[in-house]
């Protein structure tokens, strides 16, 4: 479990298969994590937005409302981590995910270790981000540690965390080309496969959400065979 002060890490847990859940449950528990369970998506829904949880885990096909709902909904009121669930493991499956808010996805069946995995990186990132950085201003654009977002013209560009810890970080190294293994290790906090899509679609919810709030003052740039670059200078 994540470094805290006094109070367990919570976890919400919306999974509708009863012995899935069951399994979910107690692994965690075990590992010292205060879990909640929910098997509808109306439910889940109504229970995120009504406590605090430090990490969210949902399936997509569930009950009551899908996962991507729930998640496109939830993201309109809350930044807390989501790493989704779900046997639909095609590129655009995930794409979906990452699209409407997730911070990570897992495709079923996978093993209760490598969950283990996914939340500690997500939980370091999240203790990471909160550990009093000085504050950044990139031109027009305000970062905001508290709600893990940026605002341009007084519009939120609503990004998830991961989201807004890759655009933190390429801020910080503006003009600076990062290798994706870079950003694997630091933004995603695990090892870079090039069958790895999820760094490319984080990007690409980043670039349409500045485009959103009508941010144009740098641009996160593709570098063919090095990675990415946020860059001032015209192509």
């Amino acid at each position: 479990m994540t470094p805290s002060s006094s109070s367990p890490t919570r976890i919400l847990a919306v999974e509708d298969d009863p012995s899935l859940a069951s399994h979910l449950q107690a692994h965690l528990q075990g590992h010292g994590f205060e879990v909640t369970l929910s098997h509808d998506g109306c439910e889940g829904l109504r229970l995120a937005r009504e406590q605090h949880f430090d990490l969210i885990l949902m399936d997509i096909l569930l009950p009551g409302s899908n996962g991507l709902d729930v998640l496109q909904r939830l993201r309109k009121q809350r930044h807390v981590p989501v790493i989704l669930m779900s046997a639909l493991g095609a590129e655009q499956d995930r794409i979906a995910g990452f699209s409407k808010g997730a911070d990570d996805y897992l495709p079923k069946p996978f093993s209760l270790g490598e969950l283990s995995v996914r939340i500690e990186a997500i939980l370091r990132r999240v203790a990471y981000e909160r550990r009093g950085q000085p504050p950044l201003q990139a031109d027009a654009l305000s970062f905001d540690e508290e709600r893990c977002d940026v605002c341009h013209d007084g519009q939120w560009a609503m990004l998830t965390s991961t989201e807004y810890r890759l655009l933190e970080t390429f801020s910080r190294h503006a003009e600076e080309v990062l290798s994706k293994a870079f950003l694997y290790q630091h933004v995603l906090h695990r090892g870079y496969s090039q069958h790895d899509r999820s760094l490319d679609m984080h990007v690409s919810n980043v670039r349409r959400k500045l485009k959103s709030i009508g941010y144009s003052g740098k641009r996160l740039e593709s570098v063919w065979g090095k990675g990415y670059v946020l860059t001032a200078r015209e192509s």
